[in-house]
């Protein structure tokens, strides 16, 4: 049992570190554009909360609670229309701001930039809440590192077997026939890497306890959520080290193109949601 979850540890966070690079998402996009601004503590608060929502979204989708998702999928059009608000209204804050780098570290509202702190956690939990399309493609993401983690020799105490199953279920309820092969695929490694030990049983998997699928999908979401963390804090602080050597007007345009960006995303939510509606 140590070894398949020392295993679904290191996967996790690496999942997570990886697949938080791409700048286009909303939260990249949120963090990017206020360490811009030199708010640092804002952007750990709001890579902190969205960690959270992906910790969520990933705890169903690789425990398993496929019975949640039928309830919950009637309701997603809705969710996807807060969303596209949300997303929209904080896109069109994010453009009308500026900054002047110069008087930035004059606080003149102590009260003012506490709140703001606090709201930075909020901010990044409710734009992964209101996210919905995050379930489905956490579901399809960690099957496809557990299938390649699996097919390398790896131990992972049988959940890629259990996140392969709820894909199944999962395009089942969205009314979807997608054949999955058994690993290793022909997109896999053919050959098989003892580098931990060997990938468990399905004898050695019945022997584990009752519990244990259950622990073992709570540390891989963990450690997912603590890898986006790490990946998120590095570029926020990378870039307000160096955002002074840019020239401030670039900066500014910067920040309001990606603002911009996030009102593209409220509105492909809001399309999103339309399109399920009628």
């Amino acid at each position: 049992m140590g070894e398949s979850l020392l295993t679904i540890s290191i996967v996790g966070f690496l999942a997570g570190f990886i697949l938080s690079m791409p700048i286009a998402g909303p939260i990249s996009i949120l963090i990017t554009s206020n360490a811009l601004k030199g708010k640092l503590r804002y952007c750990y608060l709001a890579a902190i909360g969205a960690s959270l929502g992906d910790f969520i979204y990933v705890f169903i989708a690789v425990f398993g609670l496929t019975n949640l998702y039928s309830l919950y999928k009637p309701i997603i059009p809705y969710i996807l229309v807060v969303g596209s608000v949300f997303l929209f209204t904080l896109g069109y804050k994010i453009i009308k701001t500026k900054v002047d780098i110069d008087h930035f570290e004059e606080k003149k509202n102590a009260l003012k930039e506490i709140h703001k702190l606090r709201g930075g956690f909020m901010t990044g939990f409710m734009l992964n809440l209101f996210n919905p399309t995050l379930f489905l493609g956490w579901v399809t993401s960690s099957f496809f590192v557990l299938s390649f983690v699996t097919s390398m020799g790896f131990n992972t105490g049988g959940l890629d077997k259990n996140v392969g199953n709820n894909f199944k279920e999962i395009n089942k309820i969205e009314g979807k026939n997608t054949q999955l092969q058994t690993t290793p695929s022909k997109y896999l490694p053919t050959k098989t890497y003892k580098l931990v030990n060997h990938n468990a049983t399905e004898e050695e998997v019945a022997h584990f306890p009752k519990y244990f699928p259950l622990f073992l999908s709570f540390c891989y979401a963990f450690a997912l959520s603590i890898g986006g963390i790490v990946w998120f804090y590095y570029l926020a602080k990378l870039l307000s080290k160096f955002r002074k050597s840019i020239n401030i007007k670039i900066v500014n345009r910067v920040i309001q193109s990606l603002g911009a960006f996030l009102c593209v995303f409220g509105i492909v939510l809001a399309y999103k949601a339309i399109t399920m509606l009628v």
